[in-house]
């Protein structure tokens, strides 16, 4: 169905702990008990393994988070007949910090920087947001310039020339006390290359203050000024929330019986939640990151390039690529304009969801999003006083959702709301019908969206036509066949708990820690034993934060370029630094990402060690059983018009079984749409694989 969709009546399949496509073989299941939980702008997913089970649930998100998670929680236990201390193990996907970023919602924050170097958060790289675009806005910094104060210190990239004074330290310290600042961001000149400074610094302010207190060479020890001031202010702004967050959660759930949650990071792996509470910059994109994940554990990718992922949810969908099994990963994004430079899962994120406003703008043109509806009132259809349309209403005047149609059972669609909402949107566009404002509002959301898939994949020079595409979310699943079409993709992949991926990917991510060091140095002038001593101590960081080290496995890697290049590419390291080896493996990496290498001296600028400790990984076998057909319904699709339309309950469609479109295929988080010239095949694991029919290849 849609992102609306709650359950209200146990849904269960057998699982093991591996999964794919293509073969329902399996090792032995873990018994352990385990929950996910993932927030979303609208709902909040659950995904509950027990007994060789899944469960799934929804709930609506609430304002404050951790009372969604807890009602998401005792939902999926009374559905099991379980108590929620008799949870093993609890994960958790959370959108806090990008929450207080998008919405400026974050602490009071102060930053401390080197003297001279007060506005580097303005300054930024001195471009601008829009190359043609005279008046085009940076985003406003996190701190403003009246909070940003300056020390009389220096360290150069070869150590410290001038020591700090740590009189001025408690002077400013005493500042900070009377301008009431929650949180201190402190980011000197070089400290990366050497920290004894900074170190300093934040050692007399968490002695005299008692806020967080985030210092750059802890956050991130790597070069470039202004993405590492960036990326500390944003540790700083941000980790009061999640502290608060946290630690409340821990406490209620320890009052439930519930252990502690593991949090996922932005990298894709889980971590405890004191280690995220002090890095509180790893939890940017949480949720997406729990979905790729999700996707990556569920779907083979070993018959095709690799998966392209399509999450739409609520309020936005995002997109990113899975290849040989392994997300694609980066250390370089932005969210709202604001860099941060930890190492995420590397995805697109496009302001399109089923509650994604539609609207006409001042040239008359139909626009959707980034406004969304949220989950009060939400779509109008929901009839909860909503009103405005939404991706979700077109949905429902399309006929994908139908009037008798339960919104997971405890809410009914209202049709009529939806068609009046649509109605007003033709009339403001100059639309004959609200069924033509439906399909110009279902075309323009796919649009944005498949623009969103070409960024991940043409422009970085993959052929989407060579991928599959796996869809998820509430909404993904009724858009996925769309988006194909204009991608040219043959194949369409929505996995069996696809309506709350997310919350099963938290049961299938490992625990993974991450910590990088810029050194800066000649390939042919590296010093092999003073880098594997770098490695040494990035190594036993990592290793520290792991809850079992002696589980661990550790990849060592270096971030590589030629002189002169203002990018690197990350390639792997042995586990002993040889020049020789990481230069060719460089010039490779060079030549399949570039098409080209070069006759030039290489440069190793930082090396990297993450450690992973391997999770079991739940995962679906569907034995379906009944009647699936449930009846038929007038849909709309683009270049057909309105067809006669099956529609199927998904769980009960049994292993073999192959719909042909058009088709619409319920369950209680999602819908999938089987347009004409489509067809899918049940497999094993209940996943449902797309494709085109042969007459219209």
């Amino acid at each position: 169905m849609n992102d609306a969709h709650d359950t209200s009546e146990r849904r269960t399949v057998s699982a093991n702990t591996t999964a794919a496509v293509t073969d329902g073989g399996a090792p032995a299941a873990s018994s352990e008990t385990r929950i996910g939980v993932d927030v979303g702008g609208t709902f909040t997913d659950v995904a509950l393994s027990v007994d060789d089970d899944l469960v799934t649930a929804k709930v609506p998100t609430t304002p404050d988070q951790h009372v969604g998670v807890l009602e998401g929680i005792a939902k999926a236990c009374d559905e099991t007949g379980i108590d929620p201390s008799e949870i093993d193990a609890f994960a958790h996907a959370m959108t806090v910090s990008v929450n207080a970023l998008l919405e400026r919602g974050g602490a009071k924050t102060a930053l401390v920087t080197t003297a001279g170097f007060r506005d580097v958060l303005e300054i930024g790289r001195q471009d601008r947001p829009d190359l043609y675009d005279l008046e085009a806005e940076k985003p406003v910094p996190l701190v403003p310039r009246r909070r940003r104060f300056e020390i009389d210190e220096r360290t150069t990239a070869e150590g410290v020339e001038r020591p700090v004074d740590p009189e001025e330290v408690r002077e400013l310290a005493a500042t900070l006390r009377e301008r009431d600042v929650e949180s201190v961001a402190i980011c000197l000149l070089h400290a990366y290359a050497d920290p004894e400074n900074e170190r300093r610094v934040a050692e007399i302010l968490r002695e005299e203050l008692e806020v967080p207190v985030s210092a750059s060479h802890e956050v991130l020890a790597e070069f470039r000024e202004f993405e590492r001031t960036s990326t500390t202010a944003v540790d700083a702004y941000v980790r009061p929330a999640i502290d608060r967050y946290v630690g409340r959660l821990v406490d209620e759930a320890a009052d439930a019986g519930i252990p502690a949650p593991r949090i996922m990071q932005a990298n894709g792996g889980i971590a405890d939640p004191e280690t995220v509470r002090e890095r509180a910059v790893t939890t940017t994109l949480s949720g997406p990151a729990a979905g790729v994940v999700g996707a990556a554990a569920t779907v083979d990718d070993a018959d095709v390039e690799g998966l392209v992922t399509f999450d739409m949810g609520g309020t936005s969908s995002d997109v990113s690529l899975v290849r040989d099994g392994e997300a694609e990963r980066t250390t370089d994004a932005e969210i709202d304009g604001l860099p941060i430079r930890t190492p995420m899962v590397d995805v697109d994120t496009v302001g399109a969801g089923g509650g994604s406003i539609a609207w006409v703008d001042a040239g008359g043109a139909l626009r959707v999003g980034p406004r969304s509806a949220g989950a009060e009132p939400g779509p109008a259809c929901y009839g909860n006083g909503g009103a405005e349309p939404t991706v979700t209403d077109a949905n429902v005047v399309l006929g994908y959702i139908g009037p008798d149609t339960a919104l997971g059972g405890e809410m009914t669609v209202d049709v009529d709301a939806a068609r009046e909402a649509l109605a007003a949107l033709a009339d403001e566009a100059g639309l004959e019908s609200a069924l033509e404002a439906a399909r110009g509002v279902y075309r323009v959301a796919n649009a944005t969206m498949t623009r969103t898939i070409r960024s991940v994949t043409v422009e970085r020079g993959h052929d989407p036509r060579e991928f599959a595409l796996v869809a998820f979310g509430g909404a993904g699943p009724m858009h996925a066949a769309a988006l194909a079409d204009s991608l040219e993709v043959d194949r369409v992949v929505v996995p069996r708990p696809g309506g709350v991926l997310s919350a099963f990917g938290l049961l299938a991510a490992d625990e993974g820690y991450d910590a990088a060091r810029t050194v800066r140095t000649a390939l042919d002038e590296a010093e092999p034993d003073r880098l594997e001593g770098v490695y040494d101590e990035l190594v036993a960081d990592v290793l520290a934060d792991a809850t079992d080290p002696d589980a661990a496995t550790v990849d060592r890697a270096a971030d590589c370029r030629y002189a002169g290049q203002s990018f690197e590419l990350t390639v792997p390291v042995a586990d002993s630094f040889d020049p020789s080896a990481v230069g060719e493996r460089f010039h490779d990496a060079h030549e399949r990402t570039y098409g080209y290498r070069m006759d030039e001296a290489v440069e190793v600028v930082t090396l990297r060690a993450s450690a992973t400790v391997a999770g079991a990984s739940p995962t679906v076998r569907h034995e379906g059983g009944g009647d699936p057909r449930i009846g038929t319904r007038e849909a709309h699709f683009p270049d057909v018009g309105a067809a006669e339309t099956a529609v199927y309950d998904r769980d009960r469609l049994e292993p073999g079984a192959t719909v042909r479109g058009p088709a619409v295929l319920e369950q209680a988080e999602s819908t999938t749409v089987v347009p004409p010239a489509w067809e899918g095949d049940v497999h094993e694991d209940g996943t449902l694989a797309m494709t085109r029919t042969e007459a219209d290849r």
